[in-house]
């Protein structure tokens, strides 16, 4: 492997599975609630690899619109572009060249699901200068992360209903939960900097603060989902996740980095056990 490759895959942080993951499993699950079963191999394939894609192209953005700031971080300090290993010109096209491939992806489905792509891309490029001038960016990170659950109906349906919308709400609670721990990793690094984030935000209110936001996920999806009144497996998959946000509760209350980044590593198997109640609800 050569040493460029090597450092554009340090840039998309093809190491780091997990940042793709949590958004996989939302779409993927509101494909199968949009379908009411498993929705076929082709926007299968279609949203696993277009999730890839955008998660890459999005980190290009990010470490661009973040490069003065992350060299201050001791966690980011060493990324390609704030390294200087990568110049910003050069990881804006790769990043642009990810997107593109995406874009040729939701090519593939229909009029509506191209036209939410561009407003997904919008709330991407947004996130990333967001932490200049919110006290809260994780919530718009919440949107872009979430906004695979509306594209999903979207080609699925020709439409967006009332649900999507309701399901994306709920995943935003997630996505408030899950960066908020890891915004607690950085606190101290980002207090000196002048980041905005919400762990500086809640002050000593952040771990209950997560705790509501994971009970809210989980209670509007159980809310909104049509799954548990067809089949009680859904349960099955909703109490794992229920008992991993008791297990992150233990994981962060002391308050550490390394709890803290632990929590927020694993987290996708919190949406795996969602996606995977879906899944036995509807039957593959």
């Amino acid at each position: 492997m050569s040493d460029k490759l090597k450092l554009y895959l340090d840039l998309i942080r093809w190491n780091r599975p997990a940042g793709w993951l949590l958004l996989l499993w939302p779409s993927l699950a509101a494909l199968w609630v949009a379908a009411g079963g498993f929705p076929g191999w082709h926007l299968l394939v279609v949203f696993t690899l277009g999730t890839i894609l955008m998660r890459s192209a999005g980190c290009c953005v990010n470490d661009v619109a973040d490069r003065d700031f992350d060299r201050h971080v001791k966690r980011t300090a060493q990324r390609p572009v704030t390294s200087g290993r990568i110049g910003t010109g050069e990881a804006l096209a790769v990043g642009a060249v990810l997107a593109l491939c995406a874009f040729g992806l939701v090519l593939t489905t229909n009029e509506p699901t191209i036209a939410w792509s561009f407003a997904a891309l919008v709330v991407t490029l947004i996130y990333p200068f967001a932490k200049r001038h919110v006290s809260m960016p994780q919530a718009v990170l919440g949107v872009a992360f979430s906004f695979g659950i509306p594209m999903a109906f979207a080609a699925v349906q020709g439409e967006v209903p009332a649900l999507a919308w309701g399901l994306l709400v709920g995943n935003l609670f997630w996505v408030l939960a899950y960066d908020t721990e890891y915004a607690m990793v950085d606190r101290d690094d980002d207090l000196k900097i002048g980041m905005k984030t919400s762990a500086i935000t809640l002050g000593d209110r952040d771990v209950p603060a997560i705790m509501a936001f994971y009970v809210a996920y989980l209670l509007v999806w159980a809310a909104l989902l049509p799954v548990p009144r067809q089949s009680p497996l859904f349960a099955l998959g909703w109490t794992a996740a229920a008992a991993q946000v008791l297990w992150h509760y233990f994981l962060i209350r002391q308050r550490t980095r390394e709890g803290c980044f632990k929590a927020f590593r694993l987290n996708h198997w919190l949406g795996f056990s969602v996606f995977a109640g879906v899944v036995l609800g509807y039957g593959f």
